[in-house]
């Protein structure tokens, strides 16, 4: 299999290197200096350039800060490489236009999604003609379609193991996709099967329900922020015998708590060289609340001394398989999830993916949470037996609803938002109603089928969203995502109240400015008495504001003694209450952590959605700001209950 370990797609321009390999497994010949010197270098330049942001100025009133154009001039002096990715901002232009037309800043997504708007409106409209083809009639709004999705899924409980090793019947959509998925992600079918899970949740329980923790008993997962997936993972398995442990994170950088960990990953069996499985660790790469990223050394040191290692890819960047290097670590299971339409429908799937040679180790279990993609033709066909009324059968979830119920206290995806009128829809130019031949090229869920004839048949799928990804690179992306991340950290810490102490607005957790950081970030905003602002009232007010935020919770914090003092003050639970509640057993310890709004880049994030950010987050150091705006939204609660009373009831008080 090809990977990245012989593309070395990293070497190029300043993009990190993340793999811990040691000297013999790199290149032998005289350039292997050469991307450790340009690393180091990078890193250098980086760290005095994102000290010339704002030098040496705090600004304690929202009105001081600068424009959009005068802040995006000096941000272009301060990372001058910024304009080699300009072709993402056309990429946006013409693909997602609706984030400009709405004025919308997504920055609520984590991972990557199949299609791209615009080849969606196509769909729309291709649809349109198909129904109505010998009329001149415009073509109907797409918000005709809104609600129609690209394909669904249908659950199919069945037994993992067996799947694995005999096979099921897949369709041809089916075939083509997984084949694409696993093609972007570089992920050779010689090595590993994927299943289609409902979403990230049912492809961690699957796993947990078919591995043998009744041989492998320990459960070992690091992660720095509550994790639905996760709880539902160790719920699972400690019912089944396991025994859970985590990792924990040193306040307040929230690094790993190295000697912790290590300590729990070599055993006594590691010790004394007996070749017995400790259990399965679980790790993801990233955190996709921090934007903290995890040495990869941690895998390996978790297979040297005996344990089966899952991968969480979820919150990897668009292109970061690219550096993964699959085949030296050759993880037994790694999972990733998609969505289908950024800044448009959050809904999707889950993949599982499952290393060959591992099967076996799985028990024999009957397992809920494995899916079928059903492609639309299958689905209209459905509905119009159901009198098109988009009646969703007995037993049965709509996809949306089943994606949405997976997004816990850390989500809160954009979701679908309105197409204006004014957006201009266009058919497909490609898409004649074929000669003789009957040849036809239909835009099925935002994939092409072409249908030639029954001897001929083929069947592709065009996900442009992972074309469009493939055709920019790992280092172009993860470039852009470094410059914008980095600049709001600086500028959100420039933040100070006009008090005497000139208190900080903005609380960061995990990694600050910082070369190698992920596009994620976690924080909280203190009034000027420096209490906390509650994470949902700031995420509701963004969101009023066009700006789609999420909010997490920290938790498996590490307290050194120098900050044990402030440890009352820091940890709390997710209702807000106080260290005072007990703390003598490890479930009220995991009780314990910080509640957090999150912001996460997408590779289509650009330079004015973080400056919208600092501009809304700014506004907080009005001190009659938090106030003003709690006043507003009680009585747009007010105005909506007396609408569903009163339906002619309109108040003019609603913004």
């Amino acid at each position: 299999m090809q990977t990245s370990l012989n593309q070395k797609p990293v070497s190029q321009g300043c993009c990190p290197t993340l793999l811990f390999i040691k000297s013999s497994q790199q290149s032998h010949n005289n350039s292997t200096t050469k991307p450790r010197n340009s690393s180091s270098h990078c890193r250098q330049t980086f760290a005095s350039t994102s000290s010339s942001i704002f030098p040496n100025t705090k600004f304690t009133n929202h009105e001081s800060l600068p424009s959009l154009h005068e802040s995006f001039t000096e941000f272009i002096k301060v990372y001058p490489q910024f304009s080699e990715t300009e072709k993402i901002d056309s990429l946006r232009a013409k693909e997602y236009y609706h984030l400009s037309f709405l004025n919308q800043s997504c920055l609520d997504y984590i991972g990557i999604g199949l299609f791209s708007y615009y080849q969606r409106q196509q769909h729309d409209a291709s649809k349109t003609q198909f129904s109505s083809p010998s009329t001149s009639t415009p073509f109907q709004s797409p918000q005709q379609y809104s609600d129609i999705p690209f394909f669904s899924i249908s659950y199919k409980t069945g037994n993992l193991k067996t799947l694995l090793l005999h096979g099921g019947k897949e369709s041809e959509f089916e075939s083509a996709m997984r084949k694409r998925i696993m093609k972007f992600l570089n992920i050779s079918e010689n090595d590993y099967f994927m299943v289609f899970t409902a979403n990230r949740t049912s492809a961690f329980k699957l796993v947990a329900d078919s591995y043998p923790f009744q041989s492998c008993k320990k459960l070992l997962t690091v992660y720095d922020y509550e994790s639905e997936a996760v709880e539902a993972m160790i719920s699972t398995s400690e019912n089944r015998g396991a025994k859970s442990m985590s990792a924990e994170f040193s306040w307040p950088r929230l690094r790993i708590q190295s000697t912790k960990l290590k300590k729990m990953i070599v055993s006594d069996n590691s010790k004394k060289k007996i070749k017995k499985k400790n259990g399965l660790f679980v790790f993801p790469l990233h955190s996709r609340v921090t934007g903290a990223r995890y040495p990869y050394l941690w895998m390996r040191t978790a297979q040297e001394n005996g344990w089966h290692v899952l991968i969480d890819a979820c919150a990897l960047g668009p292109k970061d398989m690219d550096s993964f290097g699959l085949s030296l670590f050759q993880p037994d299971f790694l999972i990733c999830s998609f969505y289908k339409v950024f800044g448009e429908n959050p809904s999707g799937f889950g993949c599982l993916f499952v290393k060959k040679s591992s099967i076996s180790i799985l028990e024999s279990s009957t397992c809920a949470g494995i899916v079928n993609l059903v492609p639309e033709s299958t689905q209209f066909n459905l509905s119009e037996d159901s009198s098109c009324n988009n009646q969703v059968g007995i037993g049965q979830k709509s996809p949306s609803i089943l994606q949405e119920q997976e997004l816990s206290a850390l989500s809160s995806f954009s979701g679908r938002m309105q197409t204006p009128q004014f957006v201009k829809v266009e058919a497909d130019p490609k898409a004649p109603l074929g000669s003789e031949t009957m040849e036809a090229r239909v835009v099925e869920n935002n994939q092409v089928k072409t249908v030639q004839d029954s001897k001929n048949e083929s069947f592709n799928i065009e996900c442009r969203c992972l074309d469009q990804v493939d055709s920019l690179g790992l280092t172009l992306i993860t470039n852009r995502g470094r410059y914008l991340i980095n600049w709001l950290v600086n500028s959100l810490l420039k933040l100070k109240h006009p008090n005497d102490e000139g208190v900080p607005l903005v609380k960061i957790y995990g990694p600050k400015i910082r070369f190698d950081r992920g596009p994620a970030l976690a924080f909280n905003v203190y009034d000027w008495k420096g209490e906390k602002v509650e994470p949902v009232l700031v995420q509701k007010l963004a969101d009023r504001n066009n700006i789609s935020l999420s909010y997490g919770f920290l938790h498996h914090i590490w307290f050194a003694d120098k900050y044990s003092e402030g440890k009352g003050r820091v940890l709390q639970t997710k209702e807000g209450r106080g260290e005072k509640v007990m703390v003598n057993k490890k479930k009220d310890r995991d009780d314990l952590g910080v509640t957090v709004v999150t912001a996460a880049l997408s590779f289509l994030a650009n330079f004015e959605d973080v400056y919208k950010l600092w501009t809304f987050v700014a506004r907080f150091l009005d001190a009659d700001f938090v106030e003003k705006e709690r006043w507003r939204l009680n009585m747009q609660t007010i105005s909506r209950r007396k609408k569903s009373v009163n339906p002619s009831y309109y108040s003019v008080t609603e913004v």
